[in-house]
């Protein structure tokens, strides 16, 4: 007589992503009070800037690699789907009117497209060849930096990215929220992995992780823009007077490190073309514009190495 059959073994349920793991002490959160909520998801919170600070040196050394780019007059492209796509194109969108950069410096691509960042296109990020494409589409190429964003670690429109950003010749950064897989580790020269454990609802990346993903991406653009002279102390002093806020901060700026009145300051703001930075340095070295301009290039865009003075203290 035959033996039976034994009997199928169940699919696994477990999934080695930490993002994709259940939270052990929001099992119940269904039950909570609003304010019971509040409470949980802010212990939750707690946990973002502690994983963050275990990646401090490699954020640092893709600090490194964004400076050199825009030395060499290259760029930061940030890639990725869903949550992951929709804060690489923030933090891109943010770079101009911060530090006065034109839009083509920092770059955000999200997987489905611009439509993707206010109508999700959900399956944008199953296909590797849309990601590889549209390195193609942006002429990425030496010299480059693409940041692959991807909580989860694995998503193949970022991996597809990634692996053409590299066969062109750019240097290929990947955020994740777990510890991707090898395929995707394979193609990125540095991993920045903040891990910061299962979300307080399972799988919705657009707590935890997202904050952690933001926080990362604040540090990498303010960082490399810091580097390139972009502040004189803690002033963001390259930014256009674009829109009345602007004005009143550039102005405002110009009057704190000189001492000047409002309607001197915003003389010399237009001697200087709108330009703070330049402002700065012509009240300084009581020079022209050309020439303030000159010993900017020479001290490559920063200020301190132009103006050794730190700016006045903070009252």
């Amino acid at each position: 007589m035959a033996s039976p059959e034994p009997a199928p073994v169940p699919a696994p349920t477990h999934d080695s992503r930490v993002t994709e793991r259940r939270n052990p002490r929001t099992v119940d959160i269904d039950l909570a009070s609003p304010l019971a909520i509040v409470d949980l998801i802010n212990a939750a919170d707690h946990d973002v800037a502690a994983a963050v600070a275990t990646q401090r040196e490699q954020i640092a050394d893709a600090i490194a690699l964004i400076e050199a780019a825009f030395r060499r007059g290259r760029r930061l492209l940030y890639v990725g789907a869903g949550t992951s796509g929709r804060l690489g194109v923030l933090d891109a969108s943010e770079c101009p009117p911060t530090f006065g950069t034109d839009p083509s410096m920092v770059v955000g691509i999200i997987a489905g497209g611009d439509r993707a960042l206010r109508n999700p296109i959900e399956g944008a990020e199953d296909d590797p060849a849309a990601g590889a494409a549209v390195m193609d589409a942006h002429a990425v190429q030496a010299g480059d930096v693409v940041c692959g964003i991807a909580a989860s670690g694995t998503t193949p429109f970022v991996r597809g990215a990634l692996t053409r950003a590299r066969e062109l010749g750019a240097q290929t950064l990947l955020i994740a929220c777990t510890e991707p897989p090898e395929a995707m580790r394979a193609v990125a020269d540095l991993c920045l992995l903040p891990v910061v454990g299962p979300e307080v609802l399972t799988g919705s990346t657009r707590l935890k992780a997202g904050t952690a993903t933001k926080l990362v991406c604040n540090m990498l653009t303010t960082g490399a823009m810091i580097r390139i002279g972009k502040s004189y102390g803690n002033l963001m002093v390259d930014l256009r007077a674009s829109n009345v806020k602007l004005q009143d901060r550039a102005e405002r700026i110009v009057m704190e490190v000189t001492d000047l009145s409002r309607d001197a300051a915003r003389a010399l703001l237009v001697r200087a073309d709108g330009g703070v930075k330049l402002a700065l340095v012509m009240h300084a070295l009581q020079v022209d514009a050309e020439t303030a301009r000159q010993r900017l290039e020479d001290g490559q865009g920063v200020v301190r190495r132009v103006v050794p003075n730190a700016p006045p203290p903070v009252a």
